[in-house]
C-alpha cells in the first residue's frame, strides 16, 4: 500500500472519531499533519486522491470540506486492490483495457446525446493538452491529461452511475495509461495514431453521433490493447534470443 493511501485510511478514522459531518470543513493542513503524524507531502497527495475520488472538496482560500460520510467511501476502495492487482499480474492490465472497452464505449455512447456546451469545451481542453505535454517529453502529466479526457467524455454522459464508475477507477486508469505511453507512443506513427483516436472520439461527441463515438471509442482501446501485446511479444522474442546467445 503507498503512503498516501494509508494517510487516507488515517484520515478516515480522523473523520469518524471527530465526527465531521458532509459540507463541514476538515481541520488545516499543519493540524491535520500533526493529528496524522505525517509529513505534508503525503498528506497532500492523499488529499488530491480525495478530490479526484469526488470525496473531498478544496476550496480556493476557505479550506477543505467533506463531500461524503466515510460509510459511502466504498467505491474509492476498489483502487488499491485493483492497483495490486496490475502490479502482482502483467497480464491483468489487458483485463483493464477490456473493462475499459465495455465502460468508455457507453460513456462515449450517452456524451454524444447529452454532452453540453461546456462539456465539449471541457473534452476539447483535455484533449489539447495531450499534445501540449507530449511535445514537451512530459509523459507523467501527459498520461493525467490522457486519463482525463476518457474521465471528461464520462462526465459528458450525465450517467451518475457510469461517472461514478470511472471516477472510481481513475487511479487505476491513470497508471494503465502510463503503462500503454511507455510501449506504444514511443514512436512517432504510433501517437499520431492514438492523437487521430482521440480525436474521432472527440469529432463524434461533438457531432452528435452516438454510434461512431462508441466504435470509436471502442476501437481506440483495442488498438492500444492490440499493439501492447505486439511489443511485448517482440519484447519476449528479444530477451529469449539474448539468453540464447549467452549460452
Amino acid at each position: 500500500m503507498k503512503v498516501s493511501d494509508k494517510v487516507v485510511q488515517r484520515l478516515r478514522l480522523l473523520i469518524e472519531k471527530n465526527n465531521v459531518q458532509v459540507g463541514e470543513r476538515l481541520p488545516a493542513e499543519r493540524q491535520l499533519c500533526e493529528q496524522l503524524g505525517v509529513s505534508r507531502s503525503s498528506l497532500r497527495e492523499a488529499i488530491q486522491q480525495l478530490i479526484t475520488a469526488g470525496i473531498i472538496q478544496s476550496k480556493a482560500g476557505a479550506g477543505t470540506y467533506l463531500k461524503q460520510l466515510p460509510a459511502h467511501w466504498s467505491q474509492y476502495q476498489i483502487v488499491e486492490p485493483l492497483s495490486g492487482l496490475m502490479d502482482q499480474d502483467p497480464e491483468y492490465r489487458f483485463d483493464v483495457q477490456e473493462a475499459r472497452m465495455v465502460l468508455e464505449g457507453g460513456t462515449a455512447w450517452y456524451a454524444a446525446q447529452r454532452a453540453t456546451p461546456s462539456d465539449l469545451i471541457n473534452i476539447r481542453q483535455c484533449f489539447e493538452q495531450i499534445s501540449h505535454f507530449q511535445a514537451l517529453g512530459d509523459d507523467a502529466h501527459a498520461a493525467i491529461a490522457d486519463a482525463n479526457f476518457h474521465l471528461a467524455i464520462a462526465e459528458a454522459s450525465h450517467n451518475l452511475v457510469l461517472i461514478q464508475m470511472m471516477r472510481s477507477l481513475f487511479d487505476l486508469l491513470q497508471d494503465n495509461v502510463m503503462l500503454g505511453r511507455r510501449k506504444v507512443y514511443t514512436t512517432p506513427q504510433h501517437f499520431e495514431q492514438l492523437h487521430d483516436q482521440h480525436f474521432e472520439v472527440m469529432d463524434a461527441i461533438e457531432r452528435q453521433d452516438s454510434e461512431t463515438a462508441r466504435k470509436a471509442a471502442c476501437g481506440h482501446i483495442e488498438f492500444v490493447v492490440q499493439r501492447v501485446r505486439m511489443i511485448d511479444e517482440e519484447e519476449a522474442r528479444r530477451q529469449r534470443s539474448s539468453r540464447l546467445n549467452r549460452t
